[in-house]
């Protein structure tokens, strides 16, 4: 095994310690010997890969966010040819799978959370871009972020254990906010949107100028 690969295979023990630290003993208690104990490597090979707790938790966000990313490249590709609305279809079923599949992606969220809340910069940013992407593609900006925002309540609520639905109502949902047939009837285009909001003023600037 090579020295890329072998600092590889450390690094991916030593995260994958710091998952089984915070499940057990809760965020609290992970350090850097903590994670020596559980992995089995020594504390200088730990420090080797991450010279702070505060590094170890930024990896763990970031191990997510590309895991995410891994499911969401292709899916959007193939949303592209068959979705009106490629980029929020490709974020709903990216939520989806988070939350059919929630324990690393909650402890690395709850973790971050928890002891250092500025690193939720990171999922913030990459959150900004794709709402972003998702308002530019959309009839009715307000309406995709509705169905966005839906979306991750139901991830939020699956993720930490609050949700009282089943999966397979949480799937049906899913499922729901996925099809675009089901909100045509609900869209308000932006063109319309803006000269209904616009008509009092223009009937007021109006009776100004008859006065």
């Amino acid at each position: 095994m090579d020295n890329a690969s072998r600092s590889e295979r450390s690094r991916n023990a030593a995260l994958d310690a710091a998952l089984a630290i915070i499940a057990r003993d809760g965020p609290g208690r992970l350090t850097l010997d903590a994670i020596a104990r559980e992995s089995g490597l020594s504390k200088g090979g730990v420090m080797h890969q991450f010279r702070t707790k505060e590094a170890v938790l930024k990896a763990l966000l970031e191990r997510q966010m590309v895991r995410f990313e891994e499911f969401s490249t292709p899916y959007r590709a193939k949303a592209r040819a068959e979705s009106e609305n490629p980029e929020l279809a490709t974020e709903i079923a990216t939520v989806r799978e988070a939350a059919n599949a929630p324990n690393s992606a909650a402890l690395a969220l709850l973790a971050a959370m928890v002891e250092n809340p500025d690193l939720m910069a990171l999922p913030r940013d990459s959150d900004l871009k794709t709402i972003a992407a998702i308002k530019a593609e959309a009839t009715d900006p307000d309406l995709a972020m509705l169905r966005w925002a839906a979306a991750r309540g139901l991830m939020l609520g699956a993720l930490f254990g609050m949700s009282p639905l089943p999966r397979p109502e949480r799937d049906r949902l899913f499922a729901r906010l996925l099809d675009d047939s089901q909100w045509h009837g609900l869209e308000k285009p932006a063109r319309s949107r803006s000269l209904k909001a616009g008509a009092p003023a223009a009937k007021g600037t109006s009776a100004r100028k008859r006065a």
